[in-house]
């Protein structure tokens, strides 16, 4: 029990319970977790120690006052969570990564935040993203550059860089993320969590848009359960959201038997896949088969025709909002960010339109391909860790959508998909299994992330960072 800031979420709640451990205990525990790892890490933005506390004392009273908050018989109260820069909290400025905006405090807590508050969650801190969320990695022009736990020379993914750094380090057991193009799913590969992409609606979001979700990234299935519980409680101000439902979130045994499995090894579009990420997600497939499922290789449905026709509308979008600012900030922009928005200007209306209808393409044709099974497996991602300096895997402003050929699919399609982690690569960083279901089968994919939770080979120890952890890179990476 030294290393209270490990424990999951059910097991910190069982110990308040039965009063071997109190919120204030495990917060400072956390706190000082945070301490002893953010300078090397960098996940963390506007951690305020004694907010924390206070969140943790309110909850410990109500523990011993035998009247925890619990919603929908689920209890997380006095748990310590973060949450992603972008998801507003009240009191605190959003600046989504970058120098360019303006630093003004929030009003009130976003939904996602807001529902974390109401169940007793103890936020110690927000955590870090990349410039305007648009790069798979820290960089960013307001916050440190965050770096991977397994391998400080390395990327902890984005655009959900700090929640993903934070999970893999024990930041505590809650962290939320978001994901428009894999940004939950990316991170919580290359740095070995659970991580869940809902269906679009199931979370609550505010601003709501095309493809924006908010989801969990744990270690554990279980904990991502615990925090869909809460999270896909409703609010009115996402005009997007789904009825409410009641969803047994933390029923996560699931019968594979029989179940009919499509295995995508191709994306059809943007990078090759590595040979050690195939490895990895075959070997998982495996284990399924050898449940009883059935797998059928599925060919791929993208190409470079639809992912970049998405890229280019997303440059359109971001282009118009970058040019909007006034000179004075829009110097401060990103400079490959810049590069990247400013390649959606001077297209026409009916280019911008076609480019448009790639979203509705991407999403026929997904929904078309994966509908005559129950789950669908792949990569998360087709490559390996990637040095964290970089914004991109490739570098590349050319190709900066490269790399997420298995996940837009589903994000245009709105439909759940999960990573878990299936291996580790050459740099010791670890390789995501993607698990998508059909439209509103959250649990489902929950159910099948946790199956595969079971079967998989023992994982590795999580990472141990210190202030001694080196932060730098060797030679190769620099030079390469």
């Amino acid at each position: 029990m030294s290393d209270l800031h490990a424990l999951s979420a059910s097991a910190m709640v069982a110990a308040y319970r039965d009063g071997s451990l109190s919120p204030v205990e495990v917060t400072q525990a956390v706190l000082q977790h945070i301490e002893r790892c953010e300078p090397v890490l960098c996940a963390t933005y506007a951690l305020d120690a004694e907010a924390a506390l206070s969140m943790a004392r309110a909850a410990e009273a109500r523990w011993h006052a035998g009247t925890p908050i619990s919603v929908g018989g689920v209890c997380i109260d006095g748990v310590p969570a973060t949450i992603k820069e972008n998801i507003a909290t009240r009191g605190v400025p959003v600046p989504v990564g970058t120098a360019a905006s303006l630093p003004v405090p929030a009003a009130a807590d976003a939904p996602p935040a807001a529902r974390l508050r109401e169940a007793g969650a103890v936020f110690v801190a927000k955590t870090t993203m990349p410039e305007y969320g648009m790069l798979s990695s820290g960089l960013s022009s307001f916050h440190a550059l965050a770096r991977n736990p397994w391998n400080t020379a390395m990327n902890p993914g984005g655009s959900s860089a700090g929640a993903g750094a934070a999970g893999a380090a024990g930041y505590g057991p809650l962290h939320i993320g978001t994901d428009i193009g894999g940004s939950v799913r990316l991170p919580a590969a290359w740095c070995g969590l659970a991580g869940l992409k809902p269906s679009l609606g199931r979370v609550p979001i505010d601003p709501p848009y095309m493809g924006r979700c908010a989801g969990p990234m744990t270690r554990t299935v279980t904990d991502a359960a615990l925090m869909m519980a809460v999270l896909s409680r409703p609010d009115p101000r996402d005009h997007m959201s789904l009825p409410p439902a009641d969803i047994p979130w933390l029923s996560l045994q699931r019968e594979l038997k029989g179940l009919r499995i499509g295995l995508l090894l191709e994306a059809g579009c943007g990078m090759p896949v590595s040979p050690q990420v195939q490895q990895a997600v075959v070997a998982a497939a495996r284990l399924f088969e050898q449940a009883g499922a059935v797998i059928e290789t599925l060919q791929p449905w993208m190409s470079n025709e639809l992912l970049h026709g998405v890229d280019r509308f997303w440059r359109i979008r971001s282009g118009v909002d970058v040019q909007a600012l006034p000179p004075e900030r829009r110097a401060k922009v990103l400079p490959i960010v810049r590069q990247w928005a400013e390649g959606g200007l001077g297209f026409s209306g009916e280019q911008a339109f076609e480019a448009y209808s790639m979203t509705f393409k991407t999403r026929a044709t997904t929904v078309a391909a994966t509908q005559p099974y129950d789950y669908v497996l792949s990569p998360v991602s087709p490559n390996t860790s990637f040095p964290a300096e970089w914004a991109y895997p490739t570098n590349n402003v050319n190709e900066a959508m490269d790399h997420i050929g298995f996940t837009l699919p589903f994000s245009m399609s709105e439909q759940p998909a999960a990573s878990v982690n299936c291996g580790y690569d050459s740099n010791g960083v670890p390789i995501g299994l993607q698990i998508a279901g059909r439209r509103f089968d959250d649990l489902g994919v929950l159910q099948m992330a946790r199956a595969f939770e079971q079967m998989r080979p023992a994982q590795r120890p999580w990472p141990h960072i210190s202030t001694h952890t080196s932060a730098h890179i060797s030679a190769h990476f620099a030079g390469a």
